[in-house]
């Protein structure tokens, strides 16, 4: 009797504590963590911070240089204003630490069967590396992400190879996209390609597009090169065939992370301090003359306004000026606080790029559908949508915006590339690269800038490879000819 009592308590000991235990994950788990990683989880983040890197990278690094803006005073004869470029001064940690975001996406994607999220991670992979490349020249790629098989000194791959399998990538994305077919686990945030609209998926039709219009950018920028990647013939196939090849067509198309003003998403100047954000810097002389001769609306939604003699005027100051010079606190025109949260701050591609692609390829000979007036006035157009304020009345007749079919063939590019590089405001690093391929648009050199500093080619490698991978440094050294701003990348040579 005794026995069986003990034995009896010892059950619901068991089972008690076996109960509690349940109970316990049961309230200790999470009903909104997802179980097991997808590609959905990881795309909504990681296009996020991707876009926050390139938008961050936009103001801080391409504006100054592209006399874009100037800051207030440098008086240690610093600056990129001044063409004074730091080693790793461009996303390289940032952007490599996103690239294996993108490499899980696909590697998850593939053992899932799942196509379209496969896509999408080779369209980011390759503009990524685009953008690695063209900042730097040779940079690690196929060992890159290589760290978990024990591989912390990855080789450096030379920009030519990085281009062609660009071209491979953007070609098997193209081919995989399914548009009959949603994201299974969403996760995304710049189309949306979650669900179906009846029997398409709209957002995986702009994916399509981006993929071909990444491509046609990078096509074009490798033209000096044709006879080694066949730019010119591959341009040629995507003009000839745009249902398999589509580009962006409208505004509607373009590659925007269109911040929701919601926590976390917030675009990564939002609660910029106004000596952060805007008694810092002032726009330049250069980019605010054009559109006030212009009388450009888009001035509107970029810049503040000063008080000179009781009219509200829009100023810029000079770029590359002297140590000694030093501007007023609030006395020029610097960021529009609507810029703060502006939904389509996170601009990776545009529709109006394309069409000023298509007029430089329209001027070069290249059969488009259009001329090359027609694409570059379609490109100031699409620019003024995309910053949500109207094409003025005679905008596209105006001196110095009048598009001059007669005129030289330099001169006609030299138009379409001052109107693009307005186009690239808050993209990347686009307009540098575009300047260094084309020397457009002509921006004048400030009289503090020393004689012995050039304008950059590119950016000197992070110097904490030095240590990190001295090896994979040195052979990039060896094949690039040098690591300095002066140092040409391939497809520029």
């Amino acid at each position: 009797m005794f026995t069986h009592k003990k034995v009896f308590i010892f059950l619901l000991i068991v089972i008690g504590a076996t109960s509690c235990s349940k109970s316990f994950q049961e309230l200790n788990t999470d009903p909104n963590r997802p179980k097991d990683v997808t590609p959905g989880v990881i795309l909504g983040q990681m296009q996020y911070r991707i876009v926050n890197a390139s938008v961050t990278a936009s103001r801080n690094f391409t504006n100054e240089l592209m006399q874009v803006d100037a800051p207030r005073s440098s008086p240690d004869g610093q600056g990129l204003h001044r063409y004074v470029v730091n080693p790793g001064s461009g996303v390289w940690s940032n952007f490599y630490g996103f690239i294996n975001d993108i490499n899980a996406i696909y590697s998850i994607a593939d053992r899932q069967g799942e196509a379209n999220y496969k896509a999408i991670a080779l369209v980011y992979k390759s503009w990524a590396y685009s953008i690695l490349t063209d900042l730097y020249g040779d940079v690690p790629y196929s060992e890159a992400t290589s760290g978990t098989s024990g591989n912390f000194t990855p080789a450096f791959d030379k920009q030519k190879d990085i281009y062609t399998q660009i071209f491979k990538d953007l070609d098997t994305a193209n081919a995989l996209f399914n548009d009959t077919k949603a994201l299974t686990y969403g996760g995304d945030q710049v189309y949306n390609a979650n669900a179906l609209t009846g029997t398409k998926n709209t957002g995986i039709q702009k994916w399509k597009k981006f993929c071909n219009s990444l491509k046609l950018r990078l096509l074009l920028r490798t033209l000096k090169r044709d006879a080694e990647v066949n730019a010119s013939s591959r341009i040629l196939t995507i003009l000839a065939d745009t249902a398999k090849y589509p580009v962006f067509s409208s505004n509607a198309d373009e590659a925007i992370f269109r911040y929701p003003g919601t926590t976390p998403y917030f675009n990564p100047y939002y609660n910029a301090r106004p000596s952060d954000w805007n008694q810092g810097n002032y726009y330049t002389k250069f980019f605010i003359n054009n559109l006030n001769a212009w009388a450009d609306p888009r001035r509107t939604v970029w810049a503040t306004t000063v008080n000179v003699g009781g009219v509200a005027t829009y100023r810029g100051i000079e770029s590359g000026y002297p140590v000694s010079t030093e501007y007023v606190v609030d006395q020029n025109s610097s960021y529009s606080n609507t810029l703060k949260t502006l939904p389509q701050l996170g601009v990776m591609m545009t529709y109006a790029e394309v069409e000023f692609i298509k007029a430089e390829l329209a001027l070069k000979g290249y059969a488009t559908g259009k001329t090359a007036r027609q694409h570059y006035e379609n490109g100031i157009t699409a620019s003024m949508v995309q910053w949500g304020v109207a094409l003025p009345a005679g905008y596209l007749q105006q001196p110095g915006v009048v598009y001059n079919a007669s005129a030289s063939a330099a001169d006609q590019l030299a138009q379409i590339m001052l109107q693009k590089y307005y186009a690239f405001v808050w993209v990347d690093y686009q307009s540098w690269f575009e300047k260094r391929r084309t020397g457009l648009p002509v921006l004048a050199r400030g009289s503090g800038i020393p004689a012995e500093n050039q304008f950059p080619w590119r950016v000197p490698y992070p110097t904490y490879l030095q240590s990190l991978n001295p090896a994979g440094l040195a052979a990039a050294k060896a094949s690039m000819g040098g690591d300095n701003s002066n140092v040409k990348v391939w497809w520029d040579q």
